[in-house]
């Protein structure tokens, strides 16, 4: 898995907040796939600017699916800039009353906000002993579940073993791809089109891998 630039953090845990500060060892893979988990968090929490444009820009692929989506978005960064990207996500995401897409498992799931699925994200989080800093909008945000894999998988966020299995099967599995899929069709979108192919891909490989025994 190719190197993956995300934002100055490491991670992108500045939403959340775990009362452990105990970090487990991880290897190479899952340093890598907890990268990719914070990039699609970073990217779909808000837009890019132009330094991580500039970095998304030089990505190199390969001739795997995954190579593929990471040359596709160098690609489309290098034909962008901050402002485009921005008026990108505000068009998709926030709109004049509310963008295309509705980017919640509640809405997904149930056709509305605040439905089951975040009642189910609030117990996970009770007992994972996280707590959300910034309360302004639901939980069950899709850069707030891309955030929490990355900190499960990147070992942020402690929890017994499986965790992140578990996690992504409640709480990503049932919804995620047909969200990116939606995303990567979206019109116009040319950024975030080619935000929604690594996403899809990315869930895939995911829903493949997390599909073998443990």
């Amino acid at each position: 898995m190719a190197a993956v630039p995300v934002a100055d953090q490491d991670g992108t845990m500045g939403e959340l907040a775990t009362r452990s500060s105990h970090r487990r060892v991880v290897d190479e893979l899952d340093r890598a796939r907890a990268r990719e988990y914070a990039l699609l968090a970073t990217l779909l929490a808000r837009g890019p600017d132009a330094q991580l444009i500039g970095r998304l820009a030089s990505l190199q692929g390969d001739a795997t699916p995954l190579g593929m989506a990471h040359a596709a978005l160098a690609d489309a960064s290098g034909r962008s800039s901050e402002a485009s990207a921005a008026r990108e996500y505000f068009d998709l995401f926030v709109g004049l009353v509310q963008g295309q897409l509705v980017p919640y498992a509640s809405q997904y799931l149930t056709g509305s906000l605040y439905g089951r699925p975040l009642v189910e994200l609030r117990e996970t989080f009770q007992l994972l002993g996280i707590e959300r800093v910034n309360r302004s909008e639901p939980e069950d945000h899709i850069a707030t579940l891309c955030e929490m894999m990355a900190g499960l998988i990147g070992g942020a966020i402690t929890g017994p073993d499986g965790c992140d299995r578990d996690f992504f099967v409640k709480h990503l599995a049932t919804w995620a791809r047909r969200f990116f899929i939606d995303l990567e069709r979206a019109n116009p979108a040319c950024f975030y089109a080619r935000v929604g192919s690594l996403g899809r891909t990315f869930m895939e490989i995911e829903t493949e891998a997390y599909s073998f025994p443990a």
